[in-house]
């Protein structure tokens, strides 16, 4: 989990990221209302695609809703496309949301961002 913590000691976001059997997924992010719309939600999204990046992922992956700004709009900007999902991990994801009903609130998508590789001189097994 990277989270973004003020010089106040107030927590303004976090996101939180699985990695299971070779894959790493975007599972939450959440910025609090009164810390929205200042850039907090792309910099902890830029954060997990960089802790993915140097832990060598070739993508990360995340579900979210298409319909809603500040999913999977928000999330395109920050280069995740739409894609099928193929792993059984993946549509393992879209039972669990099915079960829950949580597409009673709009439709789901599944979306990656594919990361470059690290370059030679950045050490993949460091931390953020």
């Amino acid at each position: 989990m990277l989270v973004v913590e003020l010089d106040d000691g107030n927590v303004a976001g976090f996101v939180h990221v699985i990695e299971f059997n070779g894959i790493c997924h975007l599972e939450q992010l959440s910025v609090a209302p009164q810390h929205a719309r200042q850039g907090w939600g792309r910099t902890l999204v830029e954060a997990a695609k960089h802790h993915a990046r140097n832990r060598v992922y070739l993508q990360i992956s995340l579900r979210t809703y298409v319909d809603i700004p500040w999913n999977a709009p928000f999330y395109a900007t920050a280069g995740f496309i739409e894609e099928e999902p193929t792993t059984s991990f993946h549509r393992s994801l879209i039972a669990i949301e099915a079960e829950l009903g949580v597409d009673r609130y709009g439709r789901r998508v599944h979306m990656v961002a594919p990361l470059a590789a690290p370059r030679p001189w950045e050490d993949p097994s460091a931390g953020m």
